[in-house]
Formats: structure tokens, sequence, C-alpha cells
């Protein structure tokens, strides 16, 4: 039997809480099916997807997300830069939803002060490569998608190659100098950047186009100090909340971009508190 055939053969008819009827395949079965056809459990659920059956795991997301647009979403490719507080939790909405292809990028390692916010951080992870722990906490959440681990400091010199065949990027960095040279890569490869920033109970989230003035609409000019050891957030701290919804945000304005619905944050930054309650968006003018 082929893939399709053996697909096909183990995915079974349900009524889904809705009250719709489903074709599902369970994972138990797609990792057989993936034994024995001798590929990934990513092309196992490509292939499902294909022939209008739905991986089990993405049953709730029907009645939102239909299976044509988990399909878009399975054969999509989304970089994040960053693995640590706000990274940590969009890789793993990423991989929840259904991304089939997460490149992560982060050169840096746990520390003991990553456990009260860092999704990716325990107690085992201490000392070890973010992007690596990335890719192993991934796989025991959704084995149905790759992962690609690079363990290096985005820098001018590796961006291009790091970033090349990406749909969407994601902005986790906690420094200003560095988000201009993923910016700049961005803008020259012409693939949509999602911004986010946050401190203490506060963050922004804005999406930047190839086209779009981007971040000196934050920043000016000013690209930071290389040098400096202090983070934006050193000073009022990142208690764990708020990277959960910065996070939030910054996923839907993937899923909006590639799947071309809803509004995306474009030439406007949303604004957000959650100490006071408040949620704002702040719309810049286009440059000429």
């Amino acid at each position: 039997m082929n893939i399709q055939e053996l697909i096909r053969s183990k995915s079974k008819k349900i009524v889904d809480e809705a009250g719709s009827e489903a074709l599902v395949l369970e994972d138990a079965h797609a990792l057989r099916i993936a034994k024995e056809c001798g590929c990934k459990i990513y092309d196992v659920h490509v292939t499902a997807l294909k022939n209008g059956i739905c991986p089990y795991r993405y049953l709730r997301n029907r009645e939102t997300i239909s299976l044509k647009q988990q399909l878009v979403l399975a054969e999509s490719r989304v970089a994040v830069i960053g693995a640590g507080g706000l990274g940590g939790q969009v890789i793993l909405l990423l991989a929840r939803i259904g991304i089939g292809h997460l490149i992560v990028v982060d050169g840096d390692v746990f520390e003991e002060t990553n456990l009260n916010r860092q999704a990716l951080c325990n107690k085992n992870s201490l000392g070890k490569s973010k992007a690596k722990e990335a890719l192993a906490f991934v796989e025991t959440v959704n084995p149905g998608i790759k992962v690609s681990a690079c363990p290096v400091k985005l820098d001018s010199s590796n961006a291009v190659e790091l970033l090349t065949g990406s749909d969407v990027i994601v902005d986790a960095l906690d420094n200003v100098s560095d988000r201009f040279v993923l910016e700049d890569a961005c803008k020259k490869l012409g693939i949509p950047l999602v911004h986010g920033a946050l401190a203490g109970f506060e963050g922004r989230v804005m999406t930047i186009f190839p086209d779009d003035t981007g971040l000196k609409n934050l920043y000016g000019n000013k690209k930071g100090n290389e040098n400096s050891p202090k983070s934006p957030e050193a000073v009022p701290g990142i208690p764990s909340l708020t990277p959960c919804l910065i996070a939030a945000l910054q996923t839907m304005e993937v899923l909006k971009i590639i799947l071309r619905r809803g509004k995306i944050f474009k030439n406007a930054m949303l604004y957000v508190d959650i100490e006071t309650g408040q949620m704002n968006e702040f719309v810049f003018e286009k440059q000429k």
C-alpha cells in the first residue's frame, strides 16, 4: 500500500463536539505509517490534509482554521530569532498551531534567571543551547513539524543565509542593534518581519513589510549600543505574564500574514499594558 492508501485505511470518521463529521488520523497511526513508508510524520500529515483528512491533533482548529488553511500552515516556513522569554512562547504556539517548518536561531544557553519566564527552560536545560532545546521540546509537542535549530547569534554575516526561504520572520530579540540587523536582512530578502518587545508588564507588536519604514518609527536612526551589557527590559524586568501575551499577538500576526486574513499591524504598533488593562494602536504615517 502507498502512503495515501495507508492513511485512508487508518483514518476514522468521528463527530466532533460541534456536531460535525470529520475524517481524522490519530498520531499513533501517523507514526506507524511514517515508519512503514520511510518518511517523516510531517509528510504523513501533509498528505492527509491534501486528501481532506484532519490530523486528529488539529481537530479543534477546524472551526476557525479550515483544512485548506491548515495545509497552508503545514507548508509554511517561519523563522524565530531568539528562543528566550518571548521566542520560546512563540515557538510553542507556532508548533501547536501547525506551522510545518520552524527555524530557531539563538546562540545563547539557558541560565537560572530564565526559569521565571522562559517556556523552554527547566532545571534540566540549564547550561544547554536554547535553539537545540527548542528542537527537542517541540518534538515532544508536535512531531509532525520540522525544526531547524541554529545555535548561533544572528549577525550581518549570516542573517541572509539563515533566513532565506522563510515566509515570515519573528523578532524575539532583546536589543536594538540586533533588531536593526534582522530588519535589514528581512528587507533585503523581501520577507515580512513581526516585531515584538516587552518590559515589565508592557509590550508592543508591529509587523514590518519590506517597503515599510519599520523600526525607525520606534527608535529613530539610533541602532543601539552593541557594547551595552543591558537590554531594554533590564531595569523593569520581565514577569512571566507579559511574554505570553506578546507572543500570542505575534503568533496571530504570523497567521494573518500566511493565511491572508484579518487586520495586520502594518505601519502601526499595538501597545499593551496588562497592569492597567490598556491596549492602544499607534498608526505611523508612511514616509515618502
